[in-house]
C-alpha cells in the first residue's frame, strides 16, 4: 500500500468531518465549548498519525492504528453532536470534549503530582509483590507436599477481595499511603504466587530429569532451569496482578489520601465537578495503557527465546 493509499483512508475523512462540524453553531445553553482545544487536539492527532504513516510497513500494525485513531475520531464526532451542537446530553455531566482538554491543559501540573503518586504505589506494591510471591512460589511449587496445601490456601486468601482489608490496614499502618501499597501489595501477590507455581508445576518433567542426570545443584535447578522454563506463567499471573492492582488503586486512593488519581476523581465528584471527574478518568486509562504496553515489551524481552 503506497502512502497516497494510506491518506485516503476512511480515519483521515473522520477528521475532516470532526473538524468541519467544529463549524456548526454551538447551542445557547452550552457556554465556553472552548472548541478550540479539540480542534488543537485533532489537529495533533492527525499530524502523529500521518508522521508514523510511513513507518508502519505491516498490514496489521497499519490498520490497528489507524482502526484506533479513527474510533477516536469517531467517538468525538458522537460526543460532539451530542453536547456542544445539539445539548443532547446533560452538559452538568457530559461537558463538551473542548472543555475537558481544557482543564486538562490548566491543571497539569497537578495531574503529574498525582500520576507520580499513583505510579509510586503501584510500583511499590507490585514490587515486593514479586520479590515475596515469586521466591515463594518457585520453593513451594518445587516441594510437592507443601505445594499442594498451599494451593488451596492461595485459591482461599485470593478469592478474599483486598480492597476489605482496608479498615485493618487503616488501624495497624502509620499513613494512608502505606495502606494503599498493602491493598496492591495483597492485589498482586496472590496472581503472581499462583502463577509461579502453576508455571513451576508445569515444567516439562523431561527437562527436570535431564538436570537431575546432571547432577546439578538444587539453587541452579531452582532459578537456572526451573525459573526460566515457568516464566510464561509466572508472566501471566504479573499481568493479572497488574490488572486488579489499577483497579484496586482507585479505591483505596479514595479512601483517606491526598494525593493520587483515584484521590483526584473523588475530590472533585465529590463537589460535582464532573469536567475534572472525567479529565481524571481519562488519565487513568491513559497510566493504565502506557504501563500494561512497558510490561508487555518487558515479557517480550526477557521470553525472547520462545520466539
Amino acid at each position: 500500500m503506497n502512502f497516497k493509499s494510506k491518506l485516503l483512508r476512511v480515519t483521515h475523512l473522520l477528521f475532516l468531518v470532526l473538524v468541519g462540524i467544529q463549524f456548526i453553531p454551538d447551542n445557547p445553553a452550552i457556554s465556553s465549548p472552548n472548541t478550540a482545544y479539540l480542534i488543537g487536539f485533532a489537529v495533533i492527532l492527525e499530524a502523529i498519525t500521518l508522521v508514523a504513516l510511513p513507518f508502519l510497513k505491516k498490514k496489521e500494525s497499519l490498520n490497528l492504528f489507524l482502526d484506533i485513531v479513527g474510533f477516536l475520531y469517531g467517538f468525538l464526532i458522537v460526543w460532539t453532536l451530542l453536547t456542544a451542537k445539539f445539548n443532547v446530553l446533560p452538559t452538568a455531566l457530559f461537558p463538551p470534549f473542548g472543555k475537558i482538554f481544557a482543564q486538562a491543559i490548566a491543571d497539569w501540573q497537578k495531574i503529574l503530582i498525582n500520576i507520580k503518586s499513583s505510579v509510586g504505589i503501584i510500583l511499590q506494591g507490585f514490587l515486593l509483590a514479586a520479590v515475596t510471591g515469586i521466591p515463594l512460589g518457585l520453593f513451594l511449587g518445587w516441594n510437592a507436599r507443601l505445594g499442594s496445601a498451599a494451593t488451596y490456601l492461595s485459591k482461599f486468601f485470593s478469592s478474599i477481595p483486598p480492597i476489605v482489608y482496608i479498615p485493618y490496614g487503616i488501624a495497624l499502618l502509620p499513613s494512608f499511603r502505606s495502606v494503599s501499597v498493602f491493598v496492591i501489595f495483597l492485589a498482586s501477590f496472590w496472581a503472581i504466587f499462583a502463577g509461579t507455581m502453576s508455571g513451576v508445576l508445569n515444567v516439562d518433567k523431561k527437562v527436570i530429569d535431564s538436570a537431575k542426570v546432571l547432577n546439578v545443584s538444587k539453587p541452579t535447578m531452582l532459578f537456572g532451569i526451573i525459573l526460566p522454563a515457568a516464566l510464561p506463567q509466572i508472566f501471566l499471573g504479573c499481568n493479572q496482578g497488574l490488572s486488579v492492582s489499577f483497579i484496586l488503586l482507585t479505591s483505596a486512593e479514595m479512601i483517606g489520601a491526598r494525593d493520587g488519581i483515584g484521590y483526584y476523581v473523588k475530590y472533585y465528584s465529590d463537589f460535582g465537578d464532573y469536567t475534572r471527574t472525567i479529565v481524571g478518568l481519562l488519565v487513568i486509562g491513559i497510566v493504565v495503557i502506557i504501563t500494561t504496553a512497558l510490561f508487555g515489551k518487558l515479557q517480550n524481552y526477557l521470553l525472547r527465546w520462545k520466539k
